[in-house]
C-alpha cells in the first residue's frame, strides 16, 4: 500500500486485553495455561501506544486526521477498546474470536493487522503498538507486521517526532551505549518502550462519550486469515519454590556443603 499524498496522518493502534499487571499469576488446575478468571486490562505497553497517538494529535493539531484502535480477542475485549476510545481514539475494530480460542500468535496477529490495513478506505500512515504483551512477552508483532507490509520500523521508541510535510519521523530509542535516533519515512511501524510517556486516566465525560464511538466487528474469516496457533503448549507448571539458605562458620564447612550438593572443583 502506498502512503497517502496529503499531509494528514491516519494512525492505527493495535491493543491487547491481558491479565492485569497487578494480578499474581497462577497456573490453572489442568496445567494447560494460567488462570484467566482474574482481572484483565489493556496491555500496559499498548496503553502507552494509545497515549502517544493522542499526544501526537495534541501536538500536531489538525494534522492527525484519525486514530483507530484494533484488537483481536473474545467479546470481553470490547471493554479494552472502550478504554482506548475514552483515552482519545476516534473509532475501533474488534476482530472477535471465541472465548475458548487460544490467544493468537504474533505471526497470526501481524497477518490480521496487514489485512485490516489493506481494507481501510484511507491509507494508514503510522502504526503504533506496544513493544510486547505482558502475557506472552513475545515482542515480535511489530517487527513481523513491518516485514509483511514492507514498511520502515522503529522499535522500543522512547521519543517520537513527526514532520507531516516531509512525511518523515525521528524516533529515539535506548541502546546499550546510550540513545539512538532513527530517521524513518512514512508509512512506519513504531513499537513503544516504557519511557515514551505516561498514559492518562480516562475522565468520566470521555468514558461516556466513548460509548457512542463506533466499533466495527470483524472475524478472522472476514479478513481471510488463519489465527489458529502453530505451536502447541504441552504443559504449564509453576517454577519450583525456593528453599531457605543456611549459614556456615568457616570456608571449609562451605566447601563441604557445596560438595554435598554435587558442586565439585571448589577449593578453600
Amino acid at each position: 500500500m502506498r502512503p497517502s499524498s496529503a499531509c494528514l496522518l491516519n494512525i492505527l493502534v493495535p491493543v491487547k486485553r491481558a491479565v492485569d499487571y497487578a494480578v499474581k499469576i497462577r497456573v490453572n488446575p489442568q496445567q494447560t495455561g494460567i488462570d484467566l478468571n482474574v482481572k484483565h486490562s489493556m496491555n500496559p505497553f499498548d496503553e502507552i501506544a494509545v497515549e502517544e497517538a493522542v499526544r501526537l494529535r495534541e501536538r500536531l493539531k489538525e494534522k492527525v486526521k484519525s486514530i483507530k484502535v484494533v484488537t483481536i480477542g473474545p467479546a470481553k475485549s470490547a471493554e479494552t477498546l472502550r478504554t482506548a476510545l475514552a483515552m482519545g481514539a476516534d473509532s475501533a475494530i474488534h476482530i472477535e474470536i471465541p472465548d475458548s480460542a487460544p490467544s493468537p500468535e504474533p505471526l497470526g496477529v501481524a497477518k490480521a493487522l496487514r489485512a485490516v490495513i489493506d481494507r481501510q478506505s484511507e491509507d494508514v500512515d503510522l502504526v503504533i503498538l506496544g513493544k510486547q504483551a505482558i502475557d506472552d512477552d513475545s515482542g515480535q508483532t511489530g517487527q513481523m507486521l513491518a516485514g509483511l507490509m514492507g514498511w520502515a520500523q522503529a522499535t522500543f521508541a522512547s521519543k517520537l517526532e513527526i514532520d507531516t510535510e516531509k512525511k518523515v519521523a525521528n524516533v529515539t530509542r535506548e541502546i546499550d551505549g546510550g540513545l539512538e535516533v532513527l530517521r524513518c519515512k512514512l508509512p512506519l511501524i513504531v513499537t513503544t518502550d516504557l519511557r515514551l510517556n505516561e498514559p492518562r486516566y480516562a475522565s468520566l465525560p470521555n468514558i461516556m462519550k466513548a460509548k457512542k464511538k463506533p466499533i466495527e466487528k470483524l472475524s478472522a474469516e472476514d479478513l481471510g486469515v488463519d489465527l489458529r496457533p502453530r505451536l502447541e503448549t504441552l504443559k504449564v507448571t509453576e517454577p519450583p519454590k525456593r528453599v531457605g539458605g543456611g549459614k556456615v562458620d568457616t570456608v571449609d564447612e562451605l566447601v563441604a556443603k557445596l560438595a554435598e550438593a554435587g558442586i565439585t572443583g571448589v577449593k578453600a
